[in-house]
């Protein structure tokens, strides 16, 4: 499994999201379209893309917390069409007090249109000694 900014996310493995870096502010991935991304009109599933934007947002949350965090709630607004290539996904904390966080995030596909952009906010959690960490 390959880890997220430091956290092994069997899911986001799973879908084959990858870690690109951080960005001021907070994070960006990327997920290059396969067929299991797509619905049945052969576009990028919406399941697809709101596990990257929960993940972009996630993973920035955790960053700035420095421990897991839980998705407590998430808006998703649709654009575009993702048709396929790579996407890039960016997650910021746009506030963030001492246990929850207000976070967004945006994909955009590899000419740099906007496909899709959420809002949502994370709770950080207690975390477990040697629990979804990598060492």
């Amino acid at each position: 499994m390959k880890p997220v900014f430091g956290a092994e996310i069997p899911f986001a493995d799973h879908c084959g999201i990858e870690e690109v870096g951080l960005v001021p502010g907070g994070t960006r991935l990327r997920m290059q379209v396969g067929p299991q991304h797509r619905n049945n009109l052969g576009i990028v599933h919406g399941g697809a893309l709101c596990t990257l934007l929960d993940v972009a947002m996630g993973t920035a949350g955790r960053t700035h917390a420095g421990a897991p965090v839980m998705t407590l709630d998430m808006q998703v607004a649709f654009l575009a069409p993702g048709r396929g290539g790579t996407l890039i996904a960016e997650g910021r904390v746009v506030r963030g007090g001492r246990s929850i966080l207000f976070c967004e995030a945006e994909i955009r596909d590899e000419a740099g249109e906007l496909l899709a952009k959420s809002s949502g906010v994370f709770k950080a959690a207690k975390q477990e000694p040697g629990r979804n960490r990598t060492e």
